[in-house]
This record gives structure tokens, sequence and C-alpha cells, in this order.
């Protein structure tokens, strides 16, 4: 029994609860393979009427298995998905992803079928085995994929499925939302009292029915063995709308209800107590020793002393960092794979040119090492996709990509990420802002999160030139300056689209505004704003023998308000500070007047972050604006909706607003 304990020290993973009100027990026809006639004869979901299919039941089971004196961590999975319509048959698509990597996860017990109602009887079609198949992800991870049969609107999709995890650490994440509404979600964990963990909650209600109890198991047989208690909880959400995506929202792993468990401590019984709740600074000297990313800091690379010797002749640190990182940023491509670890390795990605986010940036970080650049530091990130970093939770799988750290005084640094062709050496990339980097320093044994955020706002101005005519025609020149993120997103788009596409967004969707040449400098060069100058002919639409009417809100994205709805259900967050200026002169018609002008005006929300002001006048015979759209924040609570809402609807009807001429 020693053994098996000590055995169980080698184990390494969180939930706080509240007594909630009791709910209903799902009800027993609702297990596998018995479904109620009614959910057949369901046209659309009670509680979100749009919705193009609708889970039924999403209900994960947690145990603990002993096996081979290891404990195991067990989830059962039943999934039950009504499709309303033909968009809803996409759900037909299943995926299971297991990490495979020595063994450490399997799938086993695959039940599937397809239930229709045919005739008024139930009509069950089961999966065929030969039709799942397994895909191989990386070294690291598999997946169980396939497609359930006869799928049609109507059609119920019952799956069920064992997941069986060999380190007693990982409990699995639950989301109890999804991108489909979800009628009950229930998740219960059955944890011997020898485990403690501790969770990491996003829910914004209260469980429908949350309880606990005390269940048993045990170790061995006969004499040898070993009884022990289990802490059993049950947790249960009910009608969980789907999550919408919303204009600048985070990730929706940030913002899905969920829960997840971190392994605190182990007490075996007569033994001592061990703490297994990692340190940042404990993570950190793990990682260090690790095939798969710290010991891949100092391999070789092809041709690696033709580029430090060029590295080592330039005289300041900055030109060897801006040297360097072009120079993988144009060697490297990525390959669109986003782990925290090494797939292939540094050298054999080095030698195919190509390689993993992190495989290119530890390419990076080995190179400016050794050209002496002795500041630059390995960190891994999340990207805006991946989810926000929570400091409070030492969870690796938090993060999937490496970047680099170069500190260079206390008021900058640089993050270093040479897998985008369109980032700089000296700006943090836009999808890592608003979340924390975990740098590695083994020289000083210093292993630590910083936030990486821009305080500075990036800044667009858009100058327009333009003269308009008395039959009712605009024609000019536009001149768009853009820096830092701004720069980087439009030369992307420009490359990605192509010119003819990229001129139709720059048009706005308006049919009467033609662009007939546009021309793009600076794309190139890193410390110059990227600038458009566009000639342009508009027919100003609405105007008749004696009145123009004309708006000067040309060329500045905002033609289309994004907040609209009159409720959120998410934080907005617009990356960093921004500011936007628009700056026109139109000159007014031969033998035409104003008649109205937009008056001056500036306004704020409520907490100041954000402000408008506008300035219109009349000079020499032309029209002068001005706009001015300040955002001080980069997020916003969506506590603050309503006062938010409200000035956004406001500024855009001001930034729509007509000018008038009137005929002499």
């Amino acid at each position: 029994m020693n053994k098996i304990f000590t055995l169980l020290a080698l184990c390494v993973i969180t939930v706080t609860a509240r007594a909630q009100q009791q709910a209903p027990p799902i009800p027993k026809d609702e297990a596998f393979g018995k479904v109620d006639q009614a959910d057949l004869e369901m046209k659309s979901c009670d509680f979100e009427k749009d919705a193009n299919a609708e889970v039924l039941i999403d209900k994960g089971d947690v145990y603990f298995s002993f096996v081979e004196d290891n404990f195991n961590v067990v989830l059962e999975s039943h999934r039950r998905i009504k499709v309303f319509n033909d968009q809803g048959k996409g759900n037909a698509d299943f995926r299971l992803v297991y990490r495979n990597y020595n063994r450490e996860e399997f799938i086993s017990g695959l039940q599937a079928e397809t239930i229709n109602l045919v005739d008024g009887k139930q009509e069950v079609t089961k999966l065929d085995k030969k039709q799942v198949y397994t895909q191989v992800l990386d070294k690291y991870y598999s997946a169980i994929t396939f497609t359930m049969p006869d799928v049609k609107p109507g059609s119920i999709l019952d799956i069920k499925y064992s997941k069986t995890n060999n380190n007693a650490s990982n409990i699995p994440r639950w989301d109890f939302q999804g991108e489909l509404p979800v009628r009950y979600s229930e998740y219960d964990t059955k944890i011997p009292e020898y485990f403690f963990f501790k969770t990491q909650t996003n829910l914004l209600v209260p469980y429908t029915q949350h309880t606990h109890s005390t269940g048993s198991g045990s170790i061995g047989t006969g004499s040898d063995a070993l009884n022990y208690n289990t802490d059993d909880e049950t947790r249960v959400l009910v009608n969980i709308h789907s999550l919408n995506k919303e204009p600048y929202m985070s990730s929706e792993r940030d913002n899905l209800l969920s829960i997840n468990f971190d392994l605190a401590s182990f007490r075996p019984p007569n033994g001592f107590i061990r703490d297994f709740s990692n340190t940042w600074a404990k993570l950190g000297e793990n990682l260090m020793q690790i095939e798969d990313f710290g010991l891949q800091f100092r391999r070789k690379l092809t041709g690696e002393d033709e580029i430090i010797a060029h590295a080592k002749s330039l005289k300041t640190d900055d030109e060897k960092i801006a040297y360097i990182f072009n120079t993988v940023k144009n060697t490297m491509k990525w390959d669109g794979l986003d782990r925290w670890y090494i797939i292939d390795g540094t050298s054999e990605a080095w030698n195919k040119k190509a390689g993993t986010g992190t495989e290119i940036n530890l390419i990076l970080y080995h190179l400016l090492y050794k050209s002496g650049v002795s500041k630059a530091l390995p960190m891994l990130v999340s990207t805006r996709d991946n989810g926000k970093v929570n400091p409070i939770y030492t969870f690796i799988e938090q993060f999937n990509r490496a970047v680099v750290y170069i500190p260079i005084d206390s008021t900058k640094k640089y993050i270093l990420d040479a897998s985008d062709k369109y980032n700089v050496y000296n700006e943090v990339p836009f999808n890592l802002l608003n979340s924390s980097g975990f740098y590695l320093n083994s020289d000083t044994k210093e292993y630590d999160l910083i936030f990486l955020d821009r305080q500075n706002p990036i800044r667009q101005s858009i100058f327009i030139n333009a003269e308009i005519k008395p039959d009712g025609k605009m024609n000019g020149t536009a001149q768009i300056s853009s820096i830092s993120y701004n720069k980087v997103d439009r030369a992307h788009r420009y490359n990605l689209d192509g010119e003819k596409k990229y001129i139709d967004n720059l048009r706005e969707d308006d049919n009467n505004l033609k662009i007939s040449t546009l021309k793009v400098e600076n794309m190139e060069v890193d410390s110059l704003p990227l600038i458009e100058n566009v000639n342009f002919d508009l027919d100003l639409a609405g105007s008749d023998d004696n009145y123009i009417y004309f708006n000067s809100n040309l060329f500045s994205s905002l033609y289309k308000n994004p907040f609209l709805n009159d409720t959120r259900n998410t934080n907005i967050d617009f990356g960093c500070p921004n500011n936007l200026t628009i700056n026109g002169v139109f000159k007014e018609p031969a033998g035409y007047k104003v008649d109205a002008l937009p008056k001056n005006i500036s306004m704020t929300t409520p907490d100041r972050g954000v402000t408008f002001k506008r300035i219109v006048g009349e000079q020499d015979g032309s029209i002068v604006v001005r706009y001015t759209i300040v955002y001080n924040k980069s997020i916003y609570f969506k506590e603050d909706y309503a006062d938010f809402h409200e000035f956004f609807k406001q500024l855009f009807q001001m930034l729509n607003e007509q000018i008038v001429l009137k005929k002499a």
C-alpha cells in the first residue's frame, strides 16, 4: 500500500461552490438512446427562437479510477443535439481531441446515433464505426472525427463516449455555454478525499442546481483493500443562450460560462500533505528543462554563423534586433499552428523554412542571444483568439505561443513575434494586447508575468480636399495616414485582398463613390506611416435643381454603428487607445450658398472614455470640417454599455448629419 501512495504523490489540478436551489434531475428517458417524442416533434428552441440547432443535453461525469498503481481521471460525456433546419446540419460533424503523447489520454466507448421521426415513429440510424477516423494533429494531440448519418431538419443526434487521462491533475475544463443554445448542462465530479482542487469559474448566473454529497471508492481487493470517501458535486445550468460574437469582443474562451480545475494538494492516508500549487517560478524552472521548450534554445542552426557575424558588426542593439527580426520574419513561414511547445524542433523548422509560431520565435531568440543581445528573453503568451491569461492560475495550457521579450529600460520594452509578416520589432503585436506574458530568465532565475498593453494611442488622420460641382457631383483627393496597428491592419488587408477588393472596401459599399486611383506609400518602411493617396468622384445622392446635400464623413470606416444592439453580454475590447481625425475642405459650387451646417459640438461618455468633437465652418468660399474621435481606454465594461450604446447612437447621427447648400 505504501507503494501505491508513493506513486499517487507523483500524480499531478479547481471549484469553489455555493449552495444553490435544486432543480429536478434529468428524466430517466433522457439517457442515451432514449429520446422523448416531444423533442423529436419540437420545431424551435423555446428560449432562442432563431437558433438553427439546440443542445438538449450536455452532461459530463468525472470520476477517478485506479489502474496499475495510478489514479486516472475519466470523463464520461453524453451530448444530444436537435437540428431544426438545413443550416443546423453542420453540427453533424464531430472532432474529439485528445492528448495521445505517451498514451496520456484515450477515447473509448464511442456510441452515436441519429434519431428521426418517420410517419410518427422513431427511426434510429447508428454511426458506422467504419466512418470513424483518427486524425493525428501533431506529436502530442490526435482527434477522432466522424459525421453523423442521415441528418436532416428535425433530427436528434445522440453521442456518448469516455475520455481517460492517466494524470490525476487533469480534470477537464467544462463549458456550460457554446455556439448553440443549451437546454440542460450538467457537470458531475467525484473526487477522492486525497485530492484538493481549486477552481476558476466564469459564471454570470447562479447554478440552477448545485449539490454536495459524500460517496465512496476503494483501492485494491480483499484484506489489502483501502476504502476512501469521495467529494461528489453536481453543477447544473439550464436554458443557456448561445454566446453570440459581438463587435470588439475578446475571445470566446474568455466569455463562455465555464469552470476550470487546478490540483492544489495531495494528502495520502497517514502521510504528509504535498503541495502541487505551482508558482510561476517553479513552472519556469521546469520549462527550462523540457526537451520541447527550454532545451531548444541552444540548438545550432544551419548557416547561422553568417547571420550572427553580420549582427555583431552592427553598432547598436536596436540595429541588431531589427536585422535579426526581419531576417527571421522574411525567411520563415508560419504553418498556422499555435502551441506553447515545439513540434519538429527549431533546427528542422529552420531547414524547412516553416514552423509553428513557437519554433519561429525560439529561432529568433537563439539568434539574438548568440548575437550578443543579452537582454533578450523567451516569453510565453496567449493570442487574442486563445483567451486572456489569468495570473492567479498557473495553467501552462493558458499559453499557446512563445515570443521574445526584450526589456529596454523601465519604460520601454519590445515583444517580438516573427511569425506574422506584418509585425514590427518595436511594437507589441496587436493580438497579444491586454493579456499577460510569462518571461523566463534562467541566468537570474527570474520567471514572472508582465501585462502586455499599449497606453499611448495609435493615430489615423484623413485629409480631404474636394470641389462640389453645380450638377451635384464632387471630385477631389483624400490622404489617409495610418501608424502602428492601423498601418499593420490596412497593409495586411491590402496585400491579402488585392487592390481591387481593397478599393471596394474603401468605398464603404457606396455605389455613388468612385475611386479612380489609389497610391500606397511606405508599405515596407516600418518607421514611417502608411500613406494612401486617393483620387475620387462622388455623386451626391438626393441633390436636385435647388439643393445639394453631402456628408463629409468619407473614408473613415465609420459608416455603420457596430453597437446597435440595446444589450451587451461581453466587454468591449478595442485593443488600445486610438485617435481618429478627419479634416476636410470642400469648395462650394458657383451660384450656391450654405443653407444648413451641422453645429459645433463636443461630447463624451460619462467616464470620459470616448470623446467626440466636431467643428464645421465656412471660409473663403469653402466649407471646412474637423472631426476628432478619441478612445482614451482600450476596454469598456459591459456593465457600462447603456451609456456607451447611447453615446454611439448620437455619434453616428452626428457623423452622418448632412451639409446643405442652396442655389442662390
